[in-house]
C-alpha cells in the first residue's frame, strides 16, 4: 500500500483509522462514470483491512464498477474546521458472493454481514431483499487527516 506522503502532522494513525472506520455510518464512493465522475453515498463497514460496501446491483454505481473497478472512497466528519477529519481510500473494488445476494450461506460473508447488520440495525442477522451484493475495497492507499491535532 502506498504511504501518505503529505499532511503527515495531521494523519490519523492506523489506530485512529480503525478506529473512526468504524464509528462512522457513510462513505461517498467516487466511480468513473460514462459522463465524468458519479458520487454516491453508502453504508460500509470496516475490517481493520478492507472496506465493505452493500450495493444495489441495478445502480450506475455497480455499472461503472463493472467497467472500471478503480474507485476513492471518502468518509469524513466534523462541522468546525478544527473538528475536520476524514479518511481517503483509493484502491479496486471487487464483487464477493453472490449477486445479488439472497443469503446463500457464504463464509467470506459471514464477518462482514454480521458487523454490517449490528452497526445498521442492532441485530447479529442480515436482510436479504435480493437487490443488493457485496463489494470488497481492498486499500491500495490510505490517507488520513485530523484538523483537531492542529
Amino acid at each position: 500500500m502506498k504511504e501518505q506522503r503529505r499532511g503527515r502532522k495531521i494523519a490519523m494513525s492506523p489506530e485512529e483509522v480503525d478506529a473512526f472506520l468504524t464509528e462512522e455510518r457513510t462513505c461517498r464512493v467516487a466511480t468513473a462514470g460514462p459522463d465524468g465522475p458519479h458520487l454516491t453515498p453508502l453504508w460500509f463497514v470496516w475490517d481493520g483491512a478492507a472496506l465493505w460496501l452493500n450495493s444495489v446491483v441495478k445502480s450506475q454505481r455497480w455499472t461503472d464498477i463493472a467497467r472500471d473497478p478503480q474507485v476513492a472512497v471518502l468518509i469524513d466528519g466534523g462541522h468546525a474546521f478544527n473538528e475536520l477529519r476524514g479518511v481517503e481510500i483509493r484502491g479496486r473494488l471487487e464483487s464477493v458472493g453472490e449477486v445479488p445476494r439472497t443469503g446463500t450461506p457464504d463464509s467470506a460473508l459471514a464477518e462482514p454481514e454480521r458487523r454490517f447488520a449490528r452497526k445498521y440495525t442492532g441485530r447479529d442477522e442480515m436482510h436479504y431483499d435480493g437487490r443488493h451484493a457485496w463489494l470488497r475495497l481492498t486499500p491500495q492507499k490510505i490517507t488520513s487527516w485530523d484538523f483537531r491535532k492542529m
